[in-house]
């Protein structure tokens, strides 16, 4: 009897908790789709999300939507909604999936808070948040989880303290909260987080000191908590950590000597303490770290010598004591690691020779002892596994000749060993290595010529040879290598003419030959280099005129011909040289009148001093026989000048009629009134119809309507833009009327229907949403969603300048966003596309001040490499300078133009602003700013960097960012993504706001200070 009643209570139970799992499955089905409600999803991922009056729920549909997985009770035990651009709200219903063990919404855009009913999750085992927007507290109570494993709350924008419960998660195995705005000290009750194997806490804005309880979290493998604002030092506990393989304090304010208990640590690989202040010796325990392979204790205070122990790692691979006050001998046992591929010792105070060995037994790749005190001679074997790539020994006392084996190491990209004491000839075979980029030889006493197979390069673009004891002719076609940017040969004995190939010097922006005894004439082919900027000839023997052509260089900014034998007049085109900053040609035989235009108006006299012949301008007026013109020329310049009226005369009358006749088209297309409509009144007009991408709540009649010029927001280079709003409900949108074109037909899909097709497929958050498009037979209007902030450009510089955009989170957050909106045109697009008009008038900003890229009108997708186009296109002020003459179209082009506007964004100034000057764009004047003797924050917005320390070091990262990206050179320009990388790295760490800090004057020390962005830079 009492077997039945067991019995039947069994399969009561059962089949209650089979009703309640079912029941439960159908209040999940529900959840689910209040989830949903609560989310923006644009690429429409959650798409088979839905309910329908067919679905039996009782089956758990749910349990096959996307990112879903089920128990076999078809209760929700994963969700994994990550990499699918969701933002919205997380709501708090997600308390409801009470069977959730794992939660994934990385990789997303939410820009919200998480939900406090998280800590109700109590099943959970792992939540993924990271690569997101999250603001606000991070919520408590999931210390209290028994079954969590992992927590990854990374790259957000958290703050607030640290949860202090996390400390009860006694089964935490990894724990990542990098890349927030977290404060407050690293909670002591860590300590009991026994089973925990990674702990991230980098990037943050902790303070006090590293809790000495860490030193009792036995299993942990990992730790990266650098930069942040710690104090004191490393704790000597540390070294129970037996278990770690990986310490990174890289990047903060942590001092004291480095404790001799790491060198307990034998399972550690990676040990990255650089950019702190650490000081004293480095403890030669570090010898007994015999599995590590990276140690990196550069930009420190550290001092003495360093220890022979460190040659005991056999598995060491990197090596980096660079920026320290370290003295003594490199131990010669460094060159028997077997596995050392870089070593980085330059700016300290090192004596005596490299090792001998080095580079013989290991693939020794990167060698730079640049700034110390070394002597003796360059070791031979260094390229000996054929790795090296980067050899730097500058500003050293190196002697002896250079190794011939260098010519062979084909692996070379950079030589820098200027300003030693090398002797002997340049060795022959550098020219020809097929890597080689940079070759800097200079301040030594090499001796000979430079070799002939330098003219057979493909690769060099940068020869430094200057000032050392060099003789004969230059090689015929030196300056001929395709790739050559800068070539110095100035203060040697060289002599001959120059040769006379500058035709194919495509590349060359930089030529000095000062200091040498050149002699015969200027070519006139100098001025096909159309790329130089500094020309320097001073101090030879040059004879002959001055080639007139110079002048018309469109890029020429320094031409210096003083201390020659040149004759003739100054050429009066000089004056008009449409770059020209710096001329000087004193010390030459020159006579005549000098141009009184341009540059020679504001000239220093001591620039034409020591030519006994020039008189006029701002020298000593001419005599009158020395500026009269030959007799029968007289009656020529009379028929120039009349010429040059009536030319003058028939250009303005054709200006004042092109003006006329737009006017006339403007006010007509505006009121989209044709006159040939006014003569076929009778004629019954095509139909608009509206395609729509997405669902609508208004008609093509609805936008007709507000087709009117009092609606007209913008005027563009493809078309008229209306604000158009509608009601039930109230929508706002914005109307892209594209200009007429007679010879484009829209039922054909010519040019008209460009930016429409592109558009359409294009989806994402930082790029406007094409909703859809109206047409008829000869007119498309595109309809976008309605952007009330307006541009970019008119926030900076319009009349609402000063009240939007006023402080550096939100002017860097616009900087990110179009960063991500480019990033993905150029490398998340198949094929990539190019924009090709990139500026602050094309950015848009929604209700929130985030970015959106705008205009696709001049865009193109790239299918193949270096295609080019059939004229420039851009604007002004924005264009790259290598797109005006090579009409090639590719990403560079773009980042170059985003470069401009990351300037517009630091200075609050135009790209044409009229205070640079003439000829000077934004570009031009931040370098000359940067280049000068003021600090770089001269160039910044005064409103928005202030007297703001942490906020100016910060402005100034993303400074140098801006200037790689407007390099002259578009291979020397970052890739998008690589722009968004540094972007991260010099993310503000804290409000731009200087009062709302607290902090003293004295205390106050910006983590990114010493950013790895400014090693990148």
């Amino acid at each position: 009897m009492r077997a039945h009643l067991l019995f039947l209570f069994f399969y009561c139970s059962i089949g209650l908790y089979s009703v309640f799992a079912a029941n439960g499955s159908i209040d999940e089905f529900s959840t689910l789709l209040a989830i949903k409600s609560s989310l923006i999803d644009p690429l429409d991922q959650l798409k088979d999300w839905k309910n329908s009056t067919n679905l039996d729920k009782s089956s758990s549909p749910h349990c096959r939507w996307t990112g879903v997985l089920c128990n076999s009770l078809g209760l929700v035990e994963r969700l994994d909604l990550s990499n699918m651009n969701l933002s919205g709200v997380v709501t708090d219903q997600i308390q409801d999936l009470r069977s959730l063990s794992e939660l994934n919404l990385s990789n997303n855009c939410f820009s919200s808070e998480l939900p406090k009913a998280l800590g109700n999750l109590s099943s959970l085992k792992r939540l993924d948040v990271s690569q997101n927007n999250f603001v606000g507290s991070f919520p408590a109570g999931l210390g209290g989880f028994p079954g969590l494993q992992s927590l990854n709350v990374s790259s957000n924008n958290f703050e607030g303290l640290i949860p202090d419960d996390l400390g009860n998660a006694s089964a935490l195995e990894s724990l990542d909260f990098r890349g927030s705005f977290f404060e407050g000290s690293i909670p002591s009750s860590f300590k009991n987080l026994h089973k925990l194997k990674f702990l991230g806490l980098s990037g943050n804005n902790l303070t006090g000191n590293i809790p000495v309880e860490l030193g009792q979290m036995s299993s942990l493998e990992t730790i990266i908590i650098g930069y942040n604002q710690f104090e004191g030092g490393i704790p000597a506990e540390f070294g129970n950590l037996s278990n770690l393989q990986y310490l990174d304090l890289a990047v903060g304010t942590l001092s004291g000597p480095i404790p001799e208990e790491l060198g307990q640590l034998k399972k550690l690989t990676t040990v990255y303490l650089y950019q702190n202040s650490f000081g004293g010796k480095i403890p030669p325990e570090i010898g007994n770290l015999t599995s590590l392979v990276y140690l990196d204790l550069s930009d420190n205070q550290i001092s003495g010598e360093i220890p022979y122990e460190v040659a005991e790692l056999k598995n060491l691979q990197l090596l980096n004591l660079m920026c320290n006050n370290l003295s003594g001998l490199i131990p010669e046992k460094i060159g028997e690691l077997r596995k050392l591929e870089v070593l980085e010792l330059w700016k300290n105070s090192l004596i005596g020779s490299l090792p001998f060995n080095l580079g013989r037994n290991s693939p020794l790749q990167w060698l730079d002892v640049s700034s110390n005190f070394l002597s003796g001679e360059i070791p031979p074997g260094l390229c000996a596994s054929g790795n090296l790539t980067k050899l730097i020994l500058f500003n050293n006392s190196f002697s002896g000749s250079i190794p011939m084996s260098l010519a062979n190491c084909s692996s070379l990209v950079r030589v820098r060993i200027h300003s030693n004491r090398l002797s002997g000839s340049i060795p022959i075979g550098l020219g020809t290595l097929p890597k080689l980029q940079r070759l800097e030889l200079a301040t030594n006493n090499l001796s000979g010529e430079i070799p002939q197979d330098f003219t057979l390069s493909t690769s060099l673009s940068f020869i430094d040879v200057s000032r050392n004891r060099l003789d004969s002719s230059l090689p015929s076609s030196i300056l001929s290598i395709p790739t050559l940017q800068t070539f110095i040969a100035s203060s040697n004995n060289m002599q001959g003419k120059i040769p006379d190939q500058f035709q194919d010097c495509p590349s060359l922006y930089v030529l000095d030959l000062s200091y040498n005894h050149f002699s015969g004439i200027i070519p006139q082919s100098v001025a096909s280099c159309e790329k130089l900027v500094n020309l320097n000839l001073r101090s030879n023997q040059f004879t002959g005129e001055i080639p007139g052509a110079i002048a018309t260089m469109p890029t020429l900014s320094i031409l210096d011909l003083s201390n020659n034998s040149l004759v003739g007049r100054i050429p009066e085109n000089f004056g008009s040289s449409p770059a020209l900053e710096t001329l000087n040609v004193s010390y030459n035989k020159l006579e005549g009148p000098v141009p009184n235009t341009g540059i020679l108006m504001t000239i220093n006299p001591s620039d034409l001093i020591g030519n006994a012949g020039l008189c006029g301008a701002i020298l000593p007026p001419c005599s009158q026989g020395s500026i009269s013109p030959p007799r029968h020329s007289k009656a020529h310049i009379k028929h120039i000048v009349v010429g040059f009226v009536v030319g003058i005369s028939v250009i303005l009358a054709a200006g004042i009629v092109v003006f006329t006749v737009r006017q006339i088209y403007r006010k007509w297309y505006l009121c989209s009134y044709s006159f040939t409509d006014w003569f076929k009144k009778n004629n019954s007009e095509w139909p608009w119809r509206l395609v729509a991408f997405q669902r609508l709540h208004f008609t093509s009649a609805d936008i007709l309507a507000c087709i009117k010029e009092s609606n007209v927001i913008g005027v563009g280079g493809t078309g008229i833009v209306y604000k158009a709003e509608t009601q039930r409900p109230h929508t706002a949108i914005a109307v892209k009327k594209l200009w007429r074109s007679e010879a484009a037909d829209v039922e054909t899909g010519d040019d008209l229907f460009a930016e429409v097709n592109l558009l359409g497929k294009l989806r994402h958050r930082n790029i406007v949403r094409l909703l859809g498009y109206l047409h008829n037979e000869a007119d498309v209007m595109m309809l976008y969603e309605y952007m009330p902030n307006g541009s970019l450009g008119a926030a900076l510089h319009g009349k609402q300048a000063g009240n939007m955009l006023v402080d550096w989170v939100s002017r860097y957050n616009v900087a990110l966003g179009v960063a991500q909106g480019l990033a993905y045109l150029h490398h998340d697009c198949h094929p990539p596309v190019i924009h090709r008009d990139v500026k602050s008038n094309n950015i848009l900003l929604d209700s929130d001040f985030e970015a959106r890229i705008a205009d696709f009108g001049l865009a193109r997708t790239m299918l193949h490499k270096n295609e080019t186009v059939s004229m420039v296109a851009g604007s002004y002020g924005y264009i790259a300078p290598e797109y005006g003459y090579t009409l090639k179209v590719d990403e560079k082009s773009d980042i170059y133009s985003y470069g401009v506007v990351l300037l517009e964004l630091l200075t609050g100034r135009m790209p044409l602003d009229p205070s640079f000057g003439e000829s000077t764009d934004i570009v031009e004047w931040v370098r000359r700013k940067v280049n000068s003797k003021a600090a770089p924050e001269a160039a910044l917005d005064p409103d928005i960097a202030g007297q703001c320390k942490h906020v100016q070091e910060e402005m100034v990262l993303v400074l140098k960012i801006a200037l790689l990206c407007t390099a002259k050179l578009p291979k020397e320009r970052p890739s998008m993504r690589d722009v968004i990388t540094m972007l991260g790295e010099a993310k503000p760490r804290r409000k731009s706001i200087c009062q709302s800090w607290g902090y003293t004057a004295n205390k106050e020390k910006l983590i990114f200070a010493h950013s790895p962005v400014l090693g990148l830079l």
